[in-house]
């Protein structure tokens, strides 16, 4: 089992690299005569063999492909509303559910902190907003305590959490599979620090992480985290009580499955989770527990009706996070691909 899944990732990974490797070829004079040409071109970069009249060629390509797909929304004036979905400034930081990401926490902390601020009579009342982030409705909103987020600051953000990823895939390369490895973490910065994400868009970084998982316990460890918290993330996607059963027992049955098959399949390592992380993955139970069976019947149901999306949003974003950076940990510090067995 082992020795296939390897040559099922290993023939993954390698087509993803030999795209980019056909894409340097194309925007170069170079030609592969060798199949050795080719692998030796992993993790190297050739600026010798550049060609500017290629690059032009490929970007009208891009060009060109674009303006055919927007054609019909520029000849029948839409343009600007497919923009506007695009690049969403003015319908806020986060989505009428906030994706677990950084800005779930960050928001969780400003409310906090203005509760606190109110009953240490730090802050005014009067100045303070109606509960605008946790009404539901796609707005703008200003935060209380901490500094409110423009889409210039997430942008920023975002790009500072993808620079140590591609320096490290530029000067450290580490193969295929690190190439793979990369890849998800632009995915997952893009998720954890966009604006206004949707929650829908972790399942960007869970698919991918798949292919890795069956190579490393480490590897399977990060996926197992990530897909469990990213799929229960999802939940309140599915609301009403005909999907209850339906979502709880497909997510119990993928999770199951896949926690047995990886444990069998690195039996002969360690743990894929520590005590701190089984907790974690437990305290999902508990907390759809609270938030499908006990919240509805309490008198806060109708005065903090947001309670069960704050509480999911925030404890996803909790293993997300700690997926991510234990994910960026085993990127910066693994060997170059020099130093490691061929692939």
């Amino acid at each position: 089992m082992s020795t296939y899944s390897s040559l099922k990732v290993q023939a993954v990974c390698e087509a993803l690299s030999r795209k980019l490797i056909l894409l340097e070829l194309f925007v170069s004079n170079r030609k592969p005569f060798l199949r050795n040409d080719l692998r030796a071109s992993y993790g190297s970069v050739r600026w010798n063999s550049f060609s500017f009249v290629r690059v032009i060629s490929l970007g009208l390509i891009v060009f060109l492909v674009s303006a055919l797909s927007l054609g019909p929304f520029l000849a029948l004036n839409q343009l600007p509303q497919v923009f506007s979905r695009l690049f969403p400034f003015k319908r806020g930081l986060c989505h009428a559910y906030w994706a677990p990401n950084f800005w779930a926490l960050y928001n969780s902390l400003d409310k906090v902190l203005s509760v606190i601020g109110l009953e240490l009579k730090l802050l005014d009342p009067k100045k303070i907003p109606k509960a605008s982030m946790t009404s539901g409705l796609v707005q703008q909103f200003q935060h209380t305590v901490l500094p409110s987020v423009t889409p210039l600051a997430t942008l920023i953000c975002t790009l500072i959490a993808i620079l140590p990823s591609i320096f490290c895939l530029w000067f450290k390369p580490q193969g295929p599979r690190g190439f793979l490895r990369c890849l998800i973490l632009c995915a997952l910065s893009s998720f954890m620090f966009g604006w206004h994400v949707h929650e829908k868009a972790i399942l960007i970084a869970v698919l991918p992480m798949s292919l890795l998982s069956v190579e490393k316990a480490g590897d399977a460890s990060i996926f197992l985290i990530l897909t469990t918290t990213g799929h229960y993330s999802l939940f309140p996607l599915l609301f009403t009580a005909p999907e209850l059963p339906i979502k709880i027992l497909l997510m119990l049955l993928f999770t199951i499955y896949s926690i047995s098959s990886l444990k069998t399949l690195f039996r002969k390592e360690k743990p894929l989770f520590n005590w701190m992380e089984t907790f974690y993955l437990l305290g999902l139970g508990p907390l759809e527990v609270c938030c499908e069976f006990v919240f509805p019947f309490t008198s806060w149901k109708l005065k903090y009706p947001f309670i069960p999306l704050l509480l999911t949003s925030v404890y996803c974003a909790v293993g997300i996070t700690y997926a991510w950076f234990r994910l960026y940990v085993s990127v910066l510090t693994g060997p170059p691909v020099s130093k490691t067995k061929k692939q």
